[in-house]
Formats: structure tokens, C-alpha cells, sequence
């Protein structure tokens, strides 16, 4: 990729330049090379967008389910088409490797293929009346013009898991992605657009949090998902309260991982690697706290320093690196804080903690893959720095180890590793999360099943699966004699 990328807002089926400050994303391997520019959009353009998704909500309700989801269907093959060029400017643009990149885009088409064929599965229940002579129906429809709001880490994989579900239902949508990722949110729309969605079903607004703030607040939106932080998380879940707007918020994680000294070692090794440094540790999901038990601590913890430091950090494109820069310089700043309060607060640095000073990685933003043990109290245990750190702390024995990793005010996901049934099933009833892993890394998540999280990490109904159907759609209890 040499030439910057136009950026572009999508309202009312029209593309078009915004008119407010301009706005760039850069490569974040190398900040100097412009990746896609131009302007944000305007107070003005969110009026008119959610005006479009008005206008067009009511004959969108009533286009038959089938119809939508064949839309659905057709920008599905056009993403699968795209995904190796695609995967290319996501990897350019985000930062995680080009395999990853490249599958991203390929789960994007996976997530709308599977949305597509809503229409075949159940829309609704007959229940037993009292009264002879009826029957009481339960049906579902749409809640309206939706307010869609994304983060940079999943830049193509996180809208599709909220826009094809919304859409489906029959729900319009006004859509502000990161706008450190904006192209590949434009060719999410052009995909969608390219398949046939009529004008004004999807809206996209390029902007930053004024823009953000100017779709929550706006009197004509009747719902709202987002993902990000928890801290911008709850202040869209008080804002749209007042007005008894539902929200939908996927927030922060500090995922723990649990190993026990039964564990399959090899395979606990390789999925706590992946879990910790697979996109740069910018995951909600991402493990980010280990729990070892005593027996096989040091073991596990010098064979997880060695693959650390072997790991080929470096250009995101070039196919032999294996973990990519973080998304800007604000979040590599931020990790490396942190990591120097928690070496203030005594942890031992297992392996990383320092920045590079030379050559692509000390240009970009990189971060070295990082391994802290945990003996005294430490803020690393707690805050989440969404990057490649992993904050290590051992246990007596699993009933410890299960209290350790409950020690958060998250509960998205978490992992454990074991070969005793009685100990998984512990694990089960235990751990307070909304996503558990048994032999598997704390990251993952498949668009039949529910996906979300416990504590304060989640608000709202969960996404994806049967249950984003909780969300982007409210029940009539017809009576029908």
C-alpha cells in the first residue's frame, strides 16, 4: 500500500466527504505512512444520517426476512472475495499480522453468512392459553434506527457481529467506527452497499468522540451497542438511562488463565502464548493474568519467557512476524506506564519490559512481548493495559487458583487448563465470567453461541448467537381467539 485511501461518510445511500476537522490513520509500524485520509463528519451529518435510517426503518421492517438476510448472504461472498486485499489494509491499518488480518475479514463473511439464514430458524413461540377457543402467539420485531458504535482492535470482525444481526431483524443503523480503523469500515459498507442494501439502512459516520457523543445522545435513536472501554461504557449506559434508551456495552477484561499441575503442558504453553501475544494482546479476551500452580510454576514460567523472546515481532505484512505493533503511540505510552508502576511496585520481569531503540521497532509502536510475576500487591494485577503483558502469580492449589481469578472487577473470559473432570466441572461453577475456555486459550469466540461478559464487563443483553436477537428485537404477546 502506497497511496493513501480517501475516506468517506455513507448516508442516505450516498457517499460523500465529510465537512468537519480532517483525520488521518496511519500504519502503526510505521507512523510516518498515511494509510487512509480525510474529514470527519459533522454534528449535521449525524443529524441526517439517523434521519436516513428513520426514513428508511419502516420499509426495512417490512421486507421479508428472507429478503434481508439474502442481502446479507450476497455481502458475505463480496467480503470473502475481498479478504486477501482486505487482510492486507487490515494488517497495514490495525497492526495484527497479515494472517490474522486476512482471517479477520474471512470471519466477518463467516458472521454475516450465518446472520443470512436467520429467516430458516424460529421467529417465534405459541404458548397454552387458559381461555378455550385461543391461542397466545409470541413474536418479535424490530426496535428502529440503532446506533452502532466500534473499536479499533476488530475493525471489520466486531461491526459485522453487530450490523448483520441488527439488520437482519429488520433494525436500521447509524454506524461510528474507530477512527483509527476507518477503512476497513468502509469496506464493510461497500460490501454491504455492493450487495444491495437499500439507501439509508446503513449509515456511516467517520468521527471522533463529539460525533460519538452527538449519535448517543440523539433523540431519534432507540438503541445502542458499543464496545470499548468501561469507562466510556457506562458513561453511554447513564447518558441513554435518562432516556430510556436500551444499550448493549461489551467493555474491558482482565482475563485470567489458571493452570493446574495436571495440566497437558505443552498444550497449555502454546495456548497461553496465543492468548497473551496473538494481536498484540489487544483483545478484550486476551489473557492477561497467568495463575500457576506451585508444583509446576517455574517450569511453566521459564518455557513461557523462552517462547516470548523468541517470538518475531515486526512489520504486521511481512509474513514471517508474528506479533505487530500496538494501534498508537498514546496506547504504547500507556503500556509501558504502567509496566514502570508495576516494576515501582516490586514485580519481577520475567523477560520484555523495556522499549526497543532501533531500527522498525523503535520507529513504530511496538511493545515488547512481557512476562511480570506478581508477589506483592500491584496495580498490573488489576488494570487493564491492553497490550502484550501477561502478570503471573502462583497458587497453593486449584481452590486458590480459582479464587485468584475471580480476584477482578471483570468477568468477560477466562481459561483453565486441567485433565481432571472434577476440577474442570469446579471450574464451571467457580469462575464468575461469561466466557470459560477448559484446554482452550481465554481468546475465541464463534457467531452461534452467546458472547459477553460478567461483572462490569458487559451491560445489556450478550451479542451474537440466539441472543443478539434479545437486543435488536422486542416480543408482542398477541392473544389470538
Amino acid at each position: 500500500m502506497t497511496d493513501a485511501k480517501e475516506l468517506r461518510q455513507l448516508i442516505a445511500g450516498q457517499w460523500r466527504s465529510g465537512a468537519g476537522d480532517s483525520v488521518a490513520s496511519v500504519n502503526p509500524a510505521q507512523p510516518s505512512v498515511v494509510v487512509a485520509e480525510g474529514n470527519c463528519a459533522t454534528i449535521a451529518d449525524v443529524d441526517d444520517a439517523v434521519a436516513a435510517a428513520g426514513e428508511a426503518s419502516v420499509s426495512w421492517a417490512r421486507t421479508p426476512i428472507h429478503q434481508r438476510g439474502a442481502v446479507l448472504l450476497d455481502a458475505a461472498a463480496v467480503v470473502e472475495r475481498n479478504a486477501l486485499s482486505w487482510g492486507l489494509e487490515l494488517a497495514t491499518e490495525e497492526g495484527k499480522t497479515k494472517a490474522e488480518g486476512i482471517g479477520e475479514v474471512e470471519r466477518a463473511a463467516q458472521i454475516l453468512r450465518y446472520f443470512g439464514n436467520e429467516g430458516d430458524r424460529q421467529t417465534g413461540e405459541i404458548f397454552a392459553s387458559p381461555r378455550a377457543g385461543e391461542q397466545i402467539l409470541l413474536t418479535r420485531k424490530p426496535i428502529g434506527a440503532v446506533a452502532v458504535i466500534t473499536p479499533f482492535n476488530f475493525p471489520i470482525a466486531i461491526p459485522a457481529w453487530k450490523i448483520a444481526p441488527a439488520l437482519v431483524y429488520g433494525n436500521t443503523v447509524v454506524w461510528k467506527p474507530a477512527t483509527t480503523v476507518p477503512l476497513l469500515a468502509i469496506r464493510l459498507a461497500e460490501a454491504l452497499t455492493e450487495a444491495g442494501l437499500p439507501p439509508g439502512v446503513l449509515n456511516l459516520v467517520i468521527g471522533d468522540s463529539p460525533i460519538g457523543e452527538a449519535l448517543v445522545d440523539h433523540a431519534d435513536i432507540a438503541a445502542i451497542s458499543f464496545t470499548g472501554s468501561t469507562a466510556v461504557g457506562r458513561s453511554i449506559a447513564a447518558s441513554a438511562a435518562a432516556r430510556g434508551v436500551p444499550v448493549q456495552a461489551e467493555m474491558g477484561g482482565k482475563n485470567a488463565a489458571v493452570v493446574l499441575d495436571d495440566a497437558d503442558f505443552e498444550l497449555a504453553v502454546d495456548q497461553v502464548m496465543l492468548g497473551a501475544f496473538r494481536s498484540t494482546g489487544q483483545k478484550c479476551t486476551a489473557t492477561s493474568r497467568l495463575i500457576l500452580t506451585e508444583r509446576i510454576a517455574d517450569r511453566f514460567l521459564a518455557e513461557l519467557a523462552a517462547r516470548a523472546e523468541a517470538l518475531v515481532v515486526g512489520d504486521p505484512t511481512d509474513d514471517a512476524t508474528q506479533m505487530g505493533p500496538v494501534i498508537t503511540g498514546a496506547a504504547q505510552r500507556n503500556i509501558y506506564g504502567g509496566l514502570g508502576t508495576a516494576m515501582n511496585q516490586g514485580v519481577d520481569v520475567l523477560t520484555g519490559g523495556e522499549p526497543y531503540f532501533k531500527g522498525l521497532r523503535a520507529e513504530g509502536f511496538f511493545v515488547a512481548p512481557t512476562i511480570v510475576e506478581v508477589t506483592e500487591p500491584a496495580d498490573i494485577w488489576s488494570d487493564e493495559l491492553f497490550g502484550p503483558v501477561l502478570a503471573a502469580r502462583r497458587a497453593a492449589d486449584a481452590d486458590e487458583a480459582f479464587a485468584l481469578a475471580n480476584d477482578s472487577e471483570f468477568g468477560l473470559s477466562a481459561a483453565v487448563f486441567t485433565q481432571d473432570l472434577t476440577r474442570a466441572l469446579a471450574a464451571v461453577e467457580y469462575l464468575d465470567v461469561g466466557v470459560l475456555h477448559i484446554n482452550s486459550e481465554s481468546a475465541g469466540a464463534d457467531p452461534h453461541v452467546p458472547f459477553g461478559g460478567a461483572k462490569k464487563s458487559g451491560l445489556g443483553p450478550k451479542e451474537q448467537g440466539t441472543a443478539a436477537r434479545e437486543f435488536f428485537t422486542h416480543t408482542t404477546t398477541v392473544y389470538l381467539r
